[in-house]
Protein backbone atom coordinates (compact mmCIF):
# COMPACT_ATOMS: atom_id res chain seq x y z
CA UNK A 1 0.00 0.00 0.00
CA UNK A 2 2.80 2.46 0.87
CA UNK A 3 4.51 1.70 -2.45
CA UNK A 4 1.27 2.39 -4.35
CA UNK A 5 0.78 5.69 -2.51
CA UNK A 6 4.36 6.64 -3.37
CA UNK A 7 3.79 5.99 -7.09
CA UNK A 8 0.51 7.93 -7.07
CA UNK A 9 2.09 10.83 -5.17
CA UNK A 10 5.12 11.01 -7.45
CA UNK A 11 2.97 10.91 -10.58
CA UNK A 12 0.58 13.45 -9.10
CA UNK A 13 3.41 15.84 -8.28
CA UNK A 14 4.75 15.65 -11.83
CA UNK A 15 1.26 16.08 -13.30
CA UNK A 16 0.52 19.08 -11.08
CA UNK A 17 3.76 20.81 -12.04
CA UNK A 18 3.08 20.13 -15.72
CA UNK A 19 -0.41 21.59 -15.33
CA UNK A 20 1.10 24.75 -13.85
CA UNK A 21 3.66 24.97 -16.66
CA UNK A 22 0.91 24.51 -19.24
CA UNK A 23 -0.98 27.44 -17.70
CA UNK A 24 2.15 29.60 -17.67
CA UNK A 25 2.95 28.81 -21.30
CA UNK A 26 -0.59 29.37 -22.56
CA UNK A 27 -1.04 32.63 -20.61
CA UNK A 28 2.17 33.91 -22.20
CA UNK A 29 0.52 33.74 -25.64
CA UNK A 30 -3.23 33.91 -24.85
CA UNK A 31 -4.82 36.91 -23.18
CA UNK A 32 -8.52 36.39 -23.93
CA UNK A 33 -11.53 35.61 -21.74
CA UNK A 34 -11.84 31.97 -22.82
CA UNK A 35 -9.98 29.75 -20.30
CA UNK A 36 -7.75 28.18 -22.95
CA UNK A 37 -5.17 26.78 -20.51
CA UNK A 38 -7.77 24.76 -18.60
CA UNK A 39 -9.49 23.70 -21.81
CA UNK A 40 -6.23 22.49 -23.37
CA UNK A 41 -5.19 20.79 -20.14
CA UNK A 42 -8.48 18.89 -19.96
CA UNK A 43 -8.46 17.80 -23.61
CA UNK A 44 -4.77 16.91 -23.53
CA UNK A 45 -5.29 15.02 -20.26
CA UNK A 46 -8.06 12.97 -21.87
CA UNK A 47 -5.80 12.19 -24.82
CA UNK A 48 -2.92 11.22 -22.52
CA UNK A 49 -5.06 8.96 -20.30
CA UNK A 50 -6.33 7.24 -23.45
CA UNK A 51 -2.78 6.60 -24.62
CA UNK A 52 -1.69 5.35 -21.19
CA UNK A 53 -4.65 3.00 -20.74
CA UNK A 54 -4.30 1.70 -24.30
CA UNK A 55 -0.58 1.02 -23.94
CA UNK A 56 -0.92 -0.48 -20.47
CA UNK A 57 -3.69 -2.85 -21.61
CA UNK A 58 -1.82 -3.73 -24.82
CA UNK A 59 1.24 -4.69 -22.78
CA UNK A 60 -0.68 -6.41 -19.93
CA UNK A 61 0.41 -3.78 -17.42
CA UNK A 62 -3.03 -2.42 -16.52
CA UNK A 63 -2.89 -3.75 -12.95
CA UNK A 64 0.63 -2.71 -11.97
CA UNK A 65 2.41 0.19 -10.35
CA UNK A 66 2.89 1.88 -13.73
CA UNK A 67 -0.87 2.38 -13.95
CA UNK A 68 -0.95 3.95 -10.47
CA UNK A 69 1.91 6.25 -11.45
CA UNK A 70 0.70 7.26 -14.93
CA UNK A 71 -3.10 7.12 -14.73
CA UNK A 72 -4.05 7.82 -11.12
CA UNK A 73 -0.99 9.89 -10.25
CA UNK A 74 0.14 11.79 -13.34
CA UNK A 75 -3.23 12.19 -15.06
CA UNK A 76 -4.97 12.82 -11.73
CA UNK A 77 -2.45 15.53 -10.91
CA UNK A 78 -2.63 17.01 -14.39
CA UNK A 79 -6.44 16.94 -14.60
CA UNK A 80 -9.22 14.93 -13.00
CA UNK A 81 -11.21 15.67 -16.14
CA UNK A 82 -9.20 12.91 -17.83
CA UNK A 83 -10.61 10.38 -15.36
CA UNK A 84 -14.09 11.78 -15.95
CA UNK A 85 -13.59 11.27 -19.69
CA UNK A 86 -12.32 7.71 -19.22
CA UNK A 87 -15.21 6.79 -16.92
CA UNK A 88 -17.75 8.08 -19.43
CA UNK A 89 -16.04 6.24 -22.25
CA UNK A 90 -16.25 3.03 -20.20
CA UNK A 91 -19.94 3.60 -19.50
CA UNK A 92 -20.64 4.21 -23.19
CA UNK A 93 -18.61 1.14 -24.20
CA UNK A 94 -20.67 -1.00 -21.83
CA UNK A 95 -23.92 0.28 -23.39
CA UNK A 96 -24.85 2.38 -20.38
CA UNK A 97 -25.56 5.55 -22.37
CA UNK A 98 -28.27 6.85 -20.07
CA UNK A 99 -25.98 6.48 -17.08
CA UNK A 100 -23.10 8.15 -18.95
CA UNK A 101 -25.17 11.14 -20.05
CA UNK A 102 -26.71 11.43 -16.58
CA UNK A 103 -23.21 11.42 -15.08
CA UNK A 104 -22.07 14.10 -17.54
CA UNK A 105 -25.08 16.36 -16.97
CA UNK A 106 -25.11 15.95 -13.20
CA UNK A 107 -21.35 16.50 -12.93
CA UNK A 108 -21.42 19.70 -14.94
CA UNK A 109 -24.59 21.18 -13.44
CA UNK A 110 -23.90 20.17 -9.84
CA UNK A 111 -20.21 21.08 -10.19
CA UNK A 112 -21.07 24.62 -11.24
CA UNK A 113 -23.73 24.84 -8.52
CA UNK A 114 -21.25 23.56 -5.92
CA UNK A 115 -18.75 26.27 -6.87
CA UNK A 116 -21.48 28.92 -6.59
CA UNK A 117 -22.69 27.50 -3.26
CA UNK A 118 -19.14 27.33 -1.89
CA UNK A 119 -18.61 30.95 -2.82
CA UNK A 120 -21.99 31.87 -1.31
CA UNK A 121 -21.27 30.06 1.98
CA UNK A 122 -17.82 31.59 2.28
CA UNK A 123 -19.13 35.19 2.14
Amino acid sequence: MIKTIFYIGLGGAIGSVLRYLTSVLVSKYWNQSFPLATFLTNVLGCFIIGIFIGLLEKNNLANGNLKWFLVTGFCGGYTTFSTFGLENHSLLQSNQSLLAFSYIALSVVLGIFAVWFGLFVSK
